[in-house]
């Protein structure tokens, strides 16, 4: 059971408008390495965790990137909230606007819808964390080229956090793996598979 603590895990109060910084922010709520992604992934990714304290892991990480989905729906719509008109039509957010207005919906700053097709959960554990941990790396790239493309120390305070944060579950799934590795290799699972080897 998750229980929900009505306020942001780092606050976020943005000044000036901005719908072009909007979108470009938005690739991290419904973009190919965004956090709506990384939060199911972890979360289903978790039941075939043969390792209690893996499986929990799992857990945790994936609770706390719905609340990094939160944060990033939190600064596009305060990106986009008073902007006017003319602001969203100069932006190019005026396709995105006809949609959805002001509202918040998963895509990637291209413009494609979020898809389960970029995610994986195979059941195994360590192709499991083996993805995860690239998952993190490409987080925290996007969250680079966000900084890169954006002049406003408001958003830029919330990114560094998260990038921050997408740095520490990789280090926290690195050490996962090595777990799940050792207890592997005790068993000896790579030197023969008695459901598909002969012998």
């Amino acid at each position: 059971m998750f229980t929900y603590e009505k306020r942001l895990q780092y606050p976020i109060k943005i000044a000036h408008p901005n719908p072009k910084l909007a979108q470009i922010v938005l690739t991290q709520y419904g973009g190919p390495d965004g956090e709506l992604g990384a939060s199911l992934r972890y979360l289903s990714q978790r039941y075939s965790m043969p390792y209690g304290e893996v499986q929990g892991l799992l857990t945790d990480i994936g609770t706390e990137e719905l609340g990094h989905l939160e944060m990033i729906g939190t600064l596009v719509h305060q990106l986009m909230r008073n902007a006017t008109v003319e602001e969203i039509e100069r932006s190019g957010a005026a396709a995105y606007f006809v949609d959805h207005t002001a509202g918040i919906y998963p895509q990637s700053a291209g413009g494609t819808p979020w898809s389960a097709a970029g995610m994986q959960s195979t059941g195994d554990a360590i192709a499991d964390l083996t993805e995860d941990m690239a998952a993190e790396q490409k987080a925290r790239k996007t969250y680079d080229n966000i900084l890169r493309l954006s002049d406003d120390p408001d958003v830029n305070d919330v990114i560094r956090f998260l990038r921050e944060r997408e740095i520490v579950h990789y280090q926290r799934f690195g050490e996962a793996l090595r777990i799940v590795t050792e207890r592997q290799d005790q068993r000896n699972i790579y030197a023969t598979n008695p459901s598909f080897d002969r012998n």
